[in-house]
């Protein structure tokens, strides 16, 4: 297939799906599927809830078009497939939408037609999860009728810097042939360049592992933290001393949520438990750093204690729940730990966060967000998140001035200004 007779179906309009559909409609002619009919409506509006894309951007994209029918695709060859991997309730791979999505795409499959996934998922899974419900929805044959490939995707959430052409994209294909098509497509957008991988299973190994070591070593500086407090020096400190030496990893310790880091290691360590291998090391990692939420709960009470605060019935702003600064993204957000562990000893707690949609963190955690921060009416404050409005020199938000007299700040990120009633990780 030459890629000058692509047409393409981007499939899943989220954080993945939308920059990259946008990317693609500057070149191609792409449809954009999503199951949410008032995503598309959003869309042909010009509006991203998600902040990713703005008006502007979506108009750029002159052969974008955007649908919730399963039909609008079928004159398509090439379909990218971007829906979420999450795990489940026992941390196991949930590919229910990734079934889901293949079946759907396989129902229309045509002869020649390639199929293209950008999910993280552990290596073997697009070959031995996804190719057989596209054969048994399509009825056609794996490599013979249609052909797949794998492209990780590569988007950090809120980077208007990073964006998705100029992050490095790394490309794979079933066939010889149908690698250096994909190569060629993605490489006709992507300015950064591409990496051919060698086989699908390499691309997708390569993608699990990228957030399996932030994962890694982000749990070493939170064990460090816990071990400095316990020395009673600054982690941050200390971590600013270390990094004069010119190889050592500037990580630092926090909370680690959202879609990526923690959950692509539980792909990996479920792969590795099926080949009867017990990896030790990455579920480490991953208990300590799921351990954080209510981990800074506890500091937080404990210091409120020392500076005889009654901690119940006291009031305690949490300022901050997306799972990183500035941007809406609430998925896995581990600040929700911190929360509950404060609100379980009969404190009030108060969230605030400017950018988050606050139906959207009723629904998906039934908490209910503040808008009018008062002074002097805190008896704690946590910077959870330290988007622009807290921590910019301009910032809306004055920290400091939310407290009451005698009250205690809580930095979990470690970017406000030292203070004799400020703490740090």
């Amino acid at each position: 297939m030459n890629i000058a007779d692509t047409r393409l179906a981007i499939v899943g309009l989220g954080y993945v799906g939308l920059p990259l559909a946008v990317a693609f409609g500057r070149r191609f002619p792409v449809i954009g599927f999503d199951i949410s009919a008032p995503r598309v409506l959003e869309l042909r509006d010009g509006i991203d809830r998600t902040l990713e894309m703005s008006s502007e951007d979506l108009t750029s994209a002159g052969q974008l078009t955007y649908t919730d029918q399963l039909a609008g695709l079928r004159d398509c060859n090439v379909f990218v497939i971007t829906v979420p991997t999450p795990v489940d309730a026992a941390r196991q791979p949930d590919f229910d939408p990734l079934l889901k999505s293949s079946a759907a795409i396989g129902s229309i499959l045509k002869k020649g037609d390639v199929v293209i996934y950008e999910s993280t998922v552990y290596p073997g899974v697009t070959e031995e999860v996804c190719v057989p419900v596209l054969e048994q929805a399509s009825g056609l044959k794996f490599n013979q009728d249609f052909f797949c490939g794998y492209s990780p995707e590569r988007i950090n959430p809120g980077d208007k810097e990073r964006t998705v052409t100029k992050i490095t994209k790394v490309t794979s294909g079933s066939t010889p042939e149908i690698a250096d098509f994909v190569d060629d497509l993605y490489a006709s957008i992507i300015e950064a360049g591409t990496h051919k991988a060698s086989s699908i299973r390499v691309a997708e190994a390569s993608k699990v592992i990228e957030n399996t070591q932030r994962d890694v070593n982000i749990a070493l500086m939170n064990e460090l933290a816990g071990i400095f407090n316990r020395v009673g020096i600054d982690t941050h400190e200390v971590l600013a001393a270390a990094r004069t030496k010119w190889n050592f990893m500037p990580f630092s310790p926090g909370l680690v949520g959202g879609h990526c880091i923690g959950v692509d290691p539980y792909y990996l360590a479920h792969k590795a438990a099926m080949l009867g291998y017990n990896p030790e090391l990455i579920l480490s990692a991953r208990r300590i750093n799921d351990e954080m939420g209510p981990y800074v709960a506890g500091r937080v009470i404990r210091l409120m204690a020392e500076s005889r605060i009654n901690v119940v019935g006291s009031r305690i702003l949490v300022l901050g729940v997306a799972f990183k600064e500035n941007c809406p993204d609430v998925r896995n957000t581990k600040v929700v730990d911190v929360i509950s562990e404060l609100s379980g000893i009969h404190a009030e707690v108060d969230i605030h966060d400017p950018w988050v949609n606050a139906d959207e963190v009723k629904h998906e955690y039934g908490i209910d967000l503040t808008a009018d921060l008062l002074k002097e009416s805190y008896d704690a404050v946590v910077l959870a998140v330290a988007h622009s409005e807290f921590v910019a020199d301009d910032a809306e938000i004055k920290v400091d001035r939310l407290l009451k007299p005698g009250g205690i700040i809580f930095d979990v990120k470690g970017v406000l200004p030292r203070a004799e009633n400020v703490f740090r990780l």
